[in-house]
């Protein structure tokens, strides 16, 4: 039997409806629903309902959503029931502001290794880490089972850096790099360019 084809988009609005799950909880909440959590996210309740029932039925008619419950099955449906390692390339401003930001922590990521190719920044610290020499790179996420990338270079070298995780063993990337990159079928890509992001917002002002 052929494996169900979830929309992309519909996988990228999972973390969102977490997130707010997770707000519920700490404010010592039990039970939502759809329109509770469509009000609190400016999305209808009719749209995050179909979107859950993609992968099942986690609520009943009348008593709405365990709000622990569901943000469980989510979890296990995102494979953040555990931790992966993160391997960041790329000592700069936002490499280094990555590795130190606290946000990871129990939401399924942690930040294992940093790199980077300038002298100047191997071997020194950058949180709780030490910058290692890129050329060591592929070596190093292969021989730690790392899945998880993010590239946090100069677009001249973020190719280049794609390469050597791709060779590694990488399967997700997250590019930082203002440049479109070219991976094997199986690896998946995403990018953040804050850039085209308020580029788009400015269309409306």
């Amino acid at each position: 039997m052929a494996e169900k084809i979830i929309p992309d988009i519909v996988v990228g609005r999972l973390p969102i409806y977490l997130r707010a799950l997770q707000r519920m909880l700490a404010e010592n909440r039990h039970v939502t629903s759809s329109q509770e959590m469509g009000e609190r996210l400016g999305i209808s309740a009719a749209q995050i309902r179909k979107d859950l029932s993609q992968f099942g039925e986690f609520g009943k008619q009348g008593t709405g959503y365990s709000i622990d419950y569901l943000a469980e099955q989510i979890r296990l449906i995102l494979h953040i029931d555990q931790v992966w390692d993160i391997a960041v390339v790329g000592a700069g401003d936002i490499g280094s502001a990555v590795a130190r930001y606290q946000g990871f922590a129990n939401r399924g990521m942690r930040v294992a290794m940093i790199f980077d190719n300038d002298p100047a920044k191997i071997g020194s610290d950058v949180g709780s880490f030490t910058v290692q020499d890129i050329n060591n790179l592929e070596t190093a996420v292969r021989e730690a089972g790392i899945k998880v990338a993010m590239i946090a270079t100069p677009s001249q070298n973020a190719q280049e850096v794609a390469d050597l995780l791709v060779a590694g063993g990488v399967k997700a990337i997250l590019n930082y790099a203002p440049i479109s990159l070219s991976v094997p079928e199986g690896v998946r890509l995403q990018y953040i360019d804050p850039v085209i992001h308020l580029q788009r917002m400015t269309y409306y002002l």
